[in-house]
């Protein structure tokens, strides 16, 4: 055989098997005549075509074959993984082009395998300088740049926003939108479809829960609301002598000129509080006198904050100044009170004149609104002084 015909695999000659047991050769018996030599694979390189290239061609532009192909191997498990330039087994990464995590192995667009990842470096805030707040110039940023920066990946914008988008984000249109919810929530209740507190309060619960609650008020307020008392007064002795100390702080005095009175009283009135259920309070009671005959005012007084019990018939004190001034002694007022204030013994059968008056009564009550008023006419009082003997 020619030298360059013979091959150089060791398996070919005769030599070591594979270590496989199903591909183990075993001996031929005696007498059994020798295996027929399989055909030749008509892909194996050393039984190649008629047109295969030699080695001793020196010209052939396709360079020799390899003597052998894939199939003159045994396939013994798995593949042997690839060996780096150091010789040490290197993993295969395939999101190495991606996430610059490890080596690339594309090549495309310029990006070779000697690249690393090379990260972008954060820019150089300028700080306020000594002399003022100087921003550093445009020579001195690009020097503090590398040559290679990576270019960062900016998302594209959105599309621009509507007419209606931009309305929708007023105040106008948030007010719109807010009536317009109001007015869907009333129809919605009046049709009684819905109720105010989600299921509760719809419209028929609603109309109940009102009638109850004014049913309830109502009675509450027949026991708590105060009534006006009524008064009476003393028919035997509707004025009398003043008491301490309001005696002492309104001087006693006739005069004719020029005409003029002054003395204090005391009224005592009795309440009528049947138709209240509480105590009754009076912020204030302001009593006025006026002369029945000519209608002028002769005394005033007050009783301050008072508080008589219900369903009774308290008394209640009242102190009068009298009080009243005129141009002469021929005034009509200030006769009517002199003459009812003179002394008895001046009189032929020792009894005084009656004095007239009307009593009209202003109450501010707690619990009632404004200012209530009551009204009563006495023809048959006594004066509640006496002037002596030799007064004028």
């Amino acid at each position: 055989m020619d030298y360059d015909r013979k091959s150089t695999v060791s398996s070919f000659y005769g030599g070591r098997r594979s270590g496989d047991a199903l591909n183990t050769d075993f001996p031929i018996p005696a007498g059994a005549a020798p295996p027929a030599r399989p055909r030749a694979d008509s892909s194996s390189s050393f039984y190649g075509s008629a047109n295969r290239h030699s080695r001793a061609d020196l010209y052939d532009a396709a360079g020799p074959g390899a003597g052998y192909n894939q199939s003159s191997y045994f396939d013994a498990g798995r593949t042997e993984p690839i060996k780096g330039g150091g010789g040490e087994e290197t993993a295969w990464d395939v999101y190495a082009d991606f996430n610059n995590a490890g080596p690339r192995y594309s090549t495309a667009f310029g990006m070779g395998d000697t690249g690393s990842y090379r990260q972008v470096p954060s820019p150089t805030p300028y700080s306020p300088q000594t002399a003022g707040y100087a921003k550093p110039s445009t020579a001195s940023l690009n020097e503090q740049q590398p040559g290679g920066v990576e270019m960062v990946t900016v998302p594209a914008l959105g599309p621009e926003w509507k007419a209606e988008e931009l309305h929708g984000m007023s105040k106008k249109a948030k007010r719109e939108e807010k009536l317009e919810n109001i007015s869907s929530k009333w129809k919605r209740w009046r049709r009684d479809e819905d109720g105010l507190c989600g299921k509760w309060f719809t419209r028929r619960f609603t109309a109940w829960f009102i009638f109850g609650l004014c049913a309830a008020i109502a009675i509450v307020l027949a026991f708590t609301i105060p009534r006006v008392p009524s008064f009476s007064t003393n028919q035997l002795q509707p004025l009398s002598p003043a008491t301490a100390p309001f005696n002492t702080t309104v001087p006693t005095e006739f005069s004719r000129a020029p005409a003029n009175f002054s003395f204090p009283g005391m009224m005592k009135l009795q309440a009528d509080t049947g138709s209240n259920f509480l105590p009754l309070t009076f912020k204030n009671i302001h009593a006025s006198v006026f002369d029945l005959t000519t209608g002028r005012q002769v005394a005033s007084g007050d009783t301050g904050h008072l508080t008589i019990p219900a369903k009774k018939f308290p008394i209640v004190q009242l102190n009068l100044n009298f009080t009243y001034s005129a141009v002469n002694d021929s005034d009509i007022t200030w006769n009517n009170w002199y003459n009812g204030c003179k002394n008895k013994a001046t009189e032929i059968n020792g009894t005084r004149p009656a004095v007239q008056f009307s009593l009209n009564l202003d109450m501010k009550i707690a619990g009632l609104i404004g200012t209530k008023h009551a009204s009563t006419q006495v023809t048959n009082a006594e004066c509640p002084i006496e002037l002596p003997t030799n007064s004028v």
